[in-house]
């Protein structure tokens, strides 16, 4: 069993940053993919961005490409997710994932998820 759970979540200014973390307890395997998704009201899930555990493979959804940027601490279990210059269009829950196996972008390839940590962007 792997729990997974968000943090970091909160209310900024357009133009602004913010740091999510995702803390994994119980069963964890150095070669799970990690991931981050957004979902807003009325809308699918949509990816964005994912890692390998060793940070060795990254994606990132085209939205974010160049703004967010993944990371992860092996140490404490933990996944972050450094959102710059974010803007209106950003405001939605944000959850982690993961999967026993290569990156990708689909959620449905996701094993384990957390509650998710509501980001709410001003404009």
């Amino acid at each position: 069993q792997v729990q997974l759970v968000e943090s970091g979540g909160g209310l900024v200014q357009a133009g602004g940053s913010l740091r999510l973390s995702c803390s994994a307890s119980g069963r964890t395997f150095s070669s799970y993919a990690m991931a981050w998704f957004r979902q807003a009201p009325g809308k699918d899930r949509e990816f964005v961005a994912a890692m390998n555990w060793s940070g060795r493979s990254t994606l990132y959804g085209d939205s974010v490409k160049g703004r967010f940027t993944i990371a992860r601490d092996n140490a404490k279990n933990t996944v972050y997710l450094q959102m710059n210059s974010l803007k209106p269009e950003d405001t939605a829950v944000y959850y982690c994932a993961a999967r026993a196996s290569l990156v990708t972008r689909a959620p449905t390839a996701y094993d384990y998820w957390g509650q998710g940590t509501q980001v709410t962007v001003s404009s």
